[in-house]
């Protein structure tokens, strides 16, 4: 009786051992990737590529099935459809790389309840400007005084956005360290994103003058677009942070031609400007971590900890201050022009230590230019 009993539990330890195996085997075969991309395309530098490249990468990694699919022109319309499309040919996990999607997610995300949706770089404003206009009612932006849940169900959503503020931070904050006193700052949109950003890099700029006891002049400007047009170069600045989608090769352009240097946004922009602009123009990059992210996110998602993600607005930053590129906000190691007796690389850790540690503060408040004492701003609205 007992050895039949022992064998009885054998065959139950088995069996559970097995099938566990199989669902997670089959959880594993069972994830499908698709990104959408914005206005852009997978060879824009920014968003779109750096997202595109990561999840290949973890995709081919992981023995994932991966697509990625280019909405035919800049509209909601064609944004949807591509998700349609998505979704048809099976794909059940989405990602969704930047703001623009905040008016797509508010359309899909009860159509498709079986699908995760990552969104990177959509904020709770994104998702609630979008959900109030598809209601006909009008948003006023004070982001406090509501509960998403109550316009919008993320329960298949998960959206990652950024501290700007502190790789703006440290983009400023080199600039000025390096010697330069006349910087600008041309933003594609006011946007928060883009508005901390700037804000964050007139902080930069502020505590570094003032360590240096200088003033110095930050001309503050927004295209309103994030196209490359005209050739951004504020008049009477030596380094422009360029800030908004397609729009460094305005001022990259710009800069080429004056002899100036620009400071690049979201991904290291220093190949791209090489390549096509000449060597040298790029003093830094204000980076995000969108590759980090991708692979983060799916890594828990095949971990089967997509739960602990759903429903959730993460806002990532400083993780590491012994390895920078592990951080969701820094600059460029390799590339960002560091000059011993100016700004190092050991006075970029300390930037990280201090941030991490909470020793420096940098202000999120993005209602009004920051409090200066070393900086004057030129506000110069749209250029």
């Amino acid at each position: 009786m007992k050895r039949i009993i022992a064998l009885i539990l054998i065959f139950i330890l088995v069996f559970t051992f097995t099938a566990c195996n199989a669902k997670s085997n089959e959880d594993d075969i069972a994830m499908s990737v698709a990104m959408i991309t914005d206005s852009g395309d997978i060879d824009d530098q920014s968003f779109n590529q750096t997202t595109y490249e990561a999840s290949k990468a973890w995709c081919e990694e992981n023995e994932v099935d991966f697509d990625y699919y280019h909405p035919e022109g800049d509209s909601v319309e064609g944004r949807m459809a591509m998700v349609d499309q998505a979704v048809e040919d099976g794909h059940n996990i989405i990602i969704l790389p930047g703001n623009a999607f905040g008016a797509i997610i508010v359309r899909v995300a009860d159509k498709y309840p079986d699908v995760k949706f990552i969104m990177l770089d959509v904020s709770k404003d994104d998702i609630l400007s979008a959900a109030f206009e598809l209601k006909g009612e009008e948003y006023d932006y004070d982001t406090d005084k509501y509960q998403i849940e109550d316009y919008f169900d993320m329960s298949n959503v998960y959206s990652a956005i950024y501290h700007e503020e502190l790789s703006g931070y440290m983009a400023g904050y080199a600039a000025v360290m390096l010697g330069y006193e006349n910087l600008g700052y041309i933003g594609g949109k006011a946007v928060p994103a883009v508005i901390r950003y700037g804000y964050g890099y007139i902080q930069g700029a502020d505590d570094a003058a003032a360590e240096l006891d200088k003033q110095v002049t930050v001309t503050y400007g927004y295209c309103n677009q994030f196209n490359a047009d005209d050739d951004w170069y504020l008049s009477g600045c030596d380094v422009i942070f360029a800030c908004g989608g397609g729009i460094w090769s305005s001022v990259a352009k710009a800069a080429s031609v004056n002899n100036k240097k620009m400071i690049g946004v979201d991904v290291d922009q220093s190949a791209i400007v090489n390549t096509t602009y000449g060597e040298g123009l790029v003093l830094t990059s204000a980076m995000k971590g969108l590759g980090a992210t991708v692979s983060a996110t799916l890594d828990k998602i095949k971990g089967g900890f997509w739960d602990a993600l759903a429903g959730n607005i993460a806002t990532l930053g400083i993780v590491s201050t012994t390895d920078p590129t592990a951080n969701y906000s820094q600059i460029p190691i390799d590339t960002t022009e560091f000059e011993d007796g100016k700004f190092t690389l050991h006075d970029y850790y300390t930037l990280l230590s201090d941030m991490r540690s909470d020793k420096l503060i940098i202000s999120t408040n993005i209602g009004a230019f920051p409090t200066t004492t070393n900086v004057t701003i030129i506000d110069k609205g749209d250029v």
